[in-house]
């Protein structure tokens, strides 16, 4: 599979390079989204979702970013680790929030995976309603 130029690009997919280009300020879509090309469906749903949970809410842009590096370091996604680690640099972050990240993420996979292991159950106290 290759991927997806704007030249050789249906015009459903076309509109949501189009879209991304201008909301994001940029001269031509990354790798991502021309591989999400292959499904014109795919690439405007998925588009359509990181517009709208990525966008402005109760959670500041870094953060999300730094919420998703870590997710990806999680789900091993090499690719979504250096965008969104780019990303988060380019909205403030510094090496060393970065770093610090990576070392909450790896005792957060480790913990998890104790607790999984020994079926902790859950205190009464950090139960919700």
């Amino acid at each position: 599979m290759k991927a997806i130029g704007y030249e050789e690009a249906s015009e459903a997919v076309r509109a949501v390079f189009d879209d991304i280009k201008a909301t994001r300020k940029l001269d031509d879509v990354n790798n991502f989204w021309k591989y999400l090309a292959h499904d014109p469906r795919m690439l405007a749903h998925v588009w359509s979702s990181v517009k709208d949970i990525m966008g402005a809410g109760s959670l500041d842009a870094l953060t999300k970013e730094l919420i998703y590096v870590a997710i990806s370091i999680t789900n091993n996604c090499d690719y979504c680790m250096a965008s969104h680690s780019f990303a988060a640099r380019a909205k403030g972050a510094s090496e060393a929030q970065l770093n610090e990240l990576y070392a909450v993420v790896g005792l957060a996979n480790m913990t998890n995976r104790l607790a999984n292991a020994y079926r902790v159950p859950v205190d009464e106290a950090f139960k919700t309603g």
